[in-house]
């Protein structure tokens, strides 16, 4: 299913990006990669002997150009992988967070693959096939204390998939969302390359998410989630949500208890 496939991938610099470009490279697709992050980007793109373009994900332009660059390279484009994310590390509520900050997630979050979509859709739909996966999170699907841009505009991310899944997939094109949990990568604050640094097993390594997503795709899912646990959690949520709202109102406590937190990787350990 993957052999042989023309895939773009975002985000691919670190962490899931380059577990994800890693796993579909021994799968056989052929691969384009792009990250803000221009030397790790040449290095992992290198090793893969994979194209790739540096772009900053916010930049309209650039996400043009970026497609060109990589339809020119791979004669067309079968599968986005649309991963480009970011947390700031500080802990930010609803309030506390700046403007701008605001304003980047929603231009990654959601505006990035928003953007990367309508250029790689026209091909696909002339084909009468593609393949449409966004990166978001369980925070999209519940919430994540510390840091109300990152949950906002990755609910706004889930919400988008299914826009696309319901208004293309008659016309041959496939969408899934991934929805992790805490995944150890630079992102939170972990160092990927060291599996043994996770506070528990609850923390997953970008590997598992990567197999978690061929996995996904060769099932057809829409909905990936590398945490089966956060299936039952969106459950619970949607059953009762004044309940959902006070046992996360204690989880804060609970995880405050001791001080304000220093970041979320921090908060993710007390978590």
């Amino acid at each position: 299913m993957l052999a042989g496939r023309r895939v773009l991938l975002t985000g691919a610099a670190q962490g899931i990006g380059r577990a994800l470009a890693n796993r579909l490279a021994a799968e056989g697709a052929r691969l384009f990669l792009t990250d803000r992050e221009g030397p790790a980007l040449a290095q992992t793109a290198s090793a893969l002997g994979a194209g790739f373009v540096p772009a900053d994900m916010r930049d309209p332009g650039l996400i043009a150009g970026l497609v060109q660059s990589a339809e020119a390279a791979l004669g067309g484009i079968d599968m986005l992988i649309s991963n480009a994310g970011f947390a700031r590390g500080a802990i930010d509520g609803p309030c506390s967070a700046p403007d701008d900050l605001w304003q980047d997630s929603w231009d990654v979050h959601v505006m990035a693959h928003l953007r990367v979509a309508r250029l790689v859709l026209p091909g696909m739909r002339a084909r009468g096939e593609g393949w449409l996966i966004n990166v978001a999170s369980a925070a999209g699907l519940l919430s994540q204390i510390g840091d109300a841009p990152y949950s906002a505009s990755k609910h706004a991310a889930v919400s988008l998939a299914q826009s696309l899944a319901i208004e293309h997939g008659d016309e041959g094109i496939r969408v899934s969302v991934v929805c992790p949990l805490y995944v150890a990568t630079p992102l939170l604050g972990y160092d990927d390359t060291q599996a043994g640094n996770r506070p528990h097993d609850r923390v997953l390594t970008a590997d598992d998410v990567a197999t978690a997503v061929v996995d996904g795709v060769r099932a057809g899912k829409f909905l990936i989630l590398p945490h089966p646990e956060a299936e039952v959690y969106a459950q619970r949520r949607a059953a009762d949500m004044d309940r959902w709202i006070d046992g996360m109102r204690r989880l804060r406590r609970d995880a405050f208890a001791e001080g304000p937190p220093r970041d979320l990787t921090e908060l993710h350990r007390r978590i």
